[in-house]
């Protein structure tokens, strides 16, 4: 009998016809896996084989618009899901009400209704311990598990308010930062003082780090009930990923390297990327149907995923998603970076060109723009000074890009992780002026927010702009939104550097070293509105019509165990925005 080994994350729900939803699960053996739900939608998948390990992604349909109905999960018409004695509420799917027929050609445009969209975000997590006596938190070095504790919270109380999309933007599993008890199961296979040690080497490798996360029973039944989008970091391959020219070659030259992120890609492709997938996607994906068409398809995987490893133009990660007037475009800032010091770029060209097309698509259908990138765009000013001077050193501005001065931007650009999109210089300015056409273009959104994670601490920083004009109508509101981590931690000198980073002594000293660079003008200038806010936490964005508030949640530890700690809870749209300039000066 097939047995259920991970799963279900119910991925994608279609806000077009609020029918059809996406089941992901991960089976022990060769099956036919089927979602059922109560409310007599349904759909089945054959489970398809990738290096010894058989997985499905159900399409359900059927779904009634406006609805929450329970499902459960067969594995040839056995049901394995929810399991006896289940502790936590039923699983449901949740549809958005339809009011309407779409006002346009493009999914979800006009189709979903009026209601709340509510969006929860965060990145950097490491798997939680076990719970001691099912209380989150317990006994955990870095404190309680923010998803932990969202889903005992929302376990607890059947009337709390759910998200509608949590977004994981980043750092879903640590390849390089792996827990004991994942050394255990990878020294019962090879020998850890060979390279590359405690880091996972091949596919296998990484199935245990999604099975460590994901069958955290709280997190397991959180994403079986919430949609979820995702996008990777460099943790889930290795730490600085694609770093810089340099970086590449010197971790091409390593025995294991080729191995590793072609695994990484590998797993990414099955584990992450399939779900984030609409149906009509998945429909047109040629490696999707490939991989059914044949017993075993490890060796399509493996080639599309060494195709991708060599050449970041081959395939495309970053992905667009809809929820009613909420535009979401999933940007992939890690694998489509061009790193060649005199064209270096955070997205090749026709990532670029993408993100541009999406970004400035169907004005009139939207009202909130939202653009999930793991690294953020706007830094602390010292930090977006150090990396535009690092990237202008190792161009050459001081002494030629074979210069001592070259070598001195390389070496900090590595040992500091000046790696984010400050340090891709045209790349920032690029974003900047697509943000700003969007913000000041017709039918502009009421918000562009940029939704980011990596730095282990949240924040929100907004462009300081001029005010509008007495009589006219508000302008869009531009954010860069920042939360992280949702379970990890970060070293006390970190936490200081952070905040100077925000002082005005952090500026100045910034400015000193963009002088030294050379980096010339700023094409923006920018503010902290809240933190920096150091613990694990998350975000929630909850957008109605061209409303918009935001909240910051903390996990902290109790006696009864974790409870979520409310830090701000504030309206974005009902403060006073400013019409976002080009020429003001940071």
């Amino acid at each position: 009998m097939a047995g259920l080994r991970l799963g279900p994350l119910l991925r994608y729900v279609d806000w077009e016809t609020a029918t059809t939803a996406t089941v992901w699960v991960e089976a022990d053996r060769p099956c036919t896996a089927e979602v059922r739900c109560a409310d007599g939608a349904s759909g089945s998948s054959r489970t398809f084989a990738v290096s010894g390990h058989h997985y499905a992604l159900v399409v359900v349909t059927g779904l009634t618009p406006g609805s929450t109905t329970p499902y459960e999960v067969l594995l040839d018409d056995r049901t394995v899901w929810p399991p006896e004695d289940y502790r936590f509420p039923a699983s449901t799917i949740t549809t958005p009400p339809i009011t309407g027929a779409p006002d346009g050609g493009e999914e979800g445009d006009g189709a979903a209704g009026p209601g709340t969209v509510r969006v929860a975000f965060g990145s950097c997590r490491w798997a939680a311990p076990p719970a001691d006596g099912h209380l989150p938190g317990r006994g955990d070095p870095v404190g309680p598990d923010a998803l932990d504790t969202l889903a005992a919270r929302l376990a607890a109380d059947p009337d709390a308010v759910r998200p509608d999309v949590l977004l994981l933007l980043g750092d879903q599993v640590y390849a390089d930062e792996t827990s004991q008890a994942t050394r255990r199961r990878l020294a019962a296979r090879r020998d850890l003082d060979e390279p590359p040690g405690a880091e996972v080497a091949d596919y296998d490798e990484y199935t245990c780090l999604y099975d460590e996360s994901w069958r955290d029973p709280e997190v397991r039944w959180l994403l079986s009930t919430v949609p979820s989008c995702m996008i990777f970091d460099d943790h889930d391959v290795i730490d600085d990923w694609n770093t810089s020219a340099a970086w590449l070659a010197s971790i091409r030259a390593t025995a294991w390297w080729n191995e590793r992120i072609v695994s990484g890609l590998m797993s990414y492709w099955v584990y992450q990327h399939l779900g984030n997938l609409s149906p009509a996607e998945l429909a047109a994906d040629p490696l999707y149907a490939e991989v059914h068409a044949t017993p075993d398809a490890t060796e399509a995987v493996r080639g599309f995923a060494a195709e991708a490893a060599a050449d970041a133009t081959r395939t495309s990660w970053s992905y667009r998603r809809v929820f009613g007037r909420v535009r979401l475009l999933m940007v992939d800032s890690r694998a489509a970076r061009v790193l060649g010091e005199q064209e270096r770029a955070m997205l090749h060209p026709r990532e670029a060109a993408w993100l541009r097309e999406e970004a400035l698509a169907a004005p009139g259908s939207r009202d909130h723009l939202l653009i999930g990138t793991s690294l953020p765009w706007l830094l602390p000013p010292l930090v977006h000074d150090a990396e535009q001077w690092s990237a202008a050193l190792c161009r050459g501005e001081r002494g030629g890009p074979d210069g001592r001065w070259a070598r001195v931007g390389e070496y900090l650009r590595q040992r500091s992780d000046l790696e984010h999109w400050a340090a891709f210089p045209d790349s920032f300015g690029q974003l900047t002026e697509l943000i700003r056409e969007v913000a000041d273009g017709r039918d502009a959104p009421a918000t562009v927010c940029v939704l980011s994670g990596d730095v282990h601490h949240a924040y929100v920083a907004e462009p300081d702009r001029p005010a509008p004009a007495p009589g006219t109508a508000p302008a869009t509101r531009v954010l860069q939104l920042t939360c992280s981590p949702v379970h990890n931690s970060i070293p006390a000198p970190l936490r200081a550097g952070f905040r100077f980073g925000w002082s005005r002594a952090g500026r100045l000293l910034g400015r000193l070293l963009a002088r030294h660079g050379r980096t010339g003008t700023p094409s923006v200038r920018w503010s902290k509105t809240d933190g920096p806010r150091f613990g694990n936490q998350l975000m929630t964005l909850t957008l109605n019509g061209r409303k918009a508030a935001l909240s910051l949640v903390q996990a902290k530890s109790s006696r009864t165990g974790a409870l979520l700690e409310t830090v701000f809870d504030r309206t974005l749209t009902d403060e006073a925005p400013s019409t976002f300039s080009q020429s003001t000066k940071r």
